[in-house]
């Protein structure tokens, strides 16, 4: 069950890595309009590097996720283990802490600036994603169940979950392509694999997330998204050509974020 309840329920996804690729001006936004008609993104470009966030979402945050919405397209014929039972969790928020923080951009050139310091204008703002994901996890699965949250120090794109029992849920970003419009809105999509390892067979499946962050006009920094997370079957699965390019779960989120700093 937990092993169900880690590949099926862990798809809230705060997108962690640099939009390398700029969308088709309005295709990210066209397709949360489209919810639940999807097929797979084809303007996506393979991950590298980090996500560089708008300003106005630096701190700390009290986000609250409430599952909205979902979809199976091709139920009855392929329904993804644990869709059902996912059903119980529509309407019911969770929270959870995150935040964004400065750092040193990597194509920074070190020997211009060892004697001058680091200017605001060489940093950029990123999730602090073993934190973020962290939080996101124990959340979904309680504080007992994850150990911890291990990003590789070599890459942004590969994250690992540590569970209990030994058991592991290993993250590849791939591809990934974001949108940014004139409302204070930014718009992220990225194509990830999901590994989950320490069960009696290796579990692999395919993860696609759109998030739209708007900035709202209110005294107190808040921030509400739209986020629809689609998943899609591995090749390894025999009904990954029957399902071809189109999703076999769907699931769309209502986050809200509440500054507190």
């Amino acid at each position: 069950m937990l092993a169900i309840k880690v590949i099926c329920n862990f798809c809230l996804v705060l997108l962690f890595v640099l939009g390398g690729s700029d969308a088709k001006a309005g295709e990210l936004s066209e397709r949360l309009a489209n919810f639940p008609q999807w097929d797979k993104l084809t303007s996506v470009q393979p991950a590298s590097g980090d996500l560089v966030y708008p300003e106005w979402m630096a701190g700390d945050w009290q986000v609250k996720s409430t599952l909205v919405d979902l979809a199976a397209p091709l139920a009855p014929d392929i329904v993804t283990p644990g869709f059902e039972g996912n059903r119980r969790q529509l309407n019911q928020p969770i929270s959870f802490l995150v935040r964004f923080v400065k750092q040193r951009s990597p194509n920074l050139n070190l020997g211009l600036k060892v004697f001058s310091g680091i200017d605001k204008k060489s940093l950029i703002l990123v999730a602090d994603r073993a934190y973020n994901s962290l939080n996101l996890a124990r959340a979904y699965l309680g504080d007992e169940a994850v150990l911890s949250v291990k990003t590789d120090p070599d890459s942004p794109n590969r994250q690992i979950t540590f569970l209990r029992g030994e058991r592991q849920l290993v993250s590849i970003v791939t591809a990934r392509a974001t949108e940014t419009t004139s409302d204070d809105k930014f718009i992220t999509t990225e194509a990830f694999q999901q590994l989950f390892k320490g069960g009696s067979v290796p579990y692999l499946n395919s993860v696609e997330s759109t998030t739209a962050y708007h900035k709202l006009l209110t005294s107190i920094p808040s921030i509400e998204a739209d986020q629809v997370t689609a998943v899609y079957l591995s090749p390894q699965d025999p009904d990954y050509f029957k399902a071809g390019s189109q999703p076999v779960a769907l699931y769309r989120y209502r986050l809200e974020f509440f500054s507190i700093k």
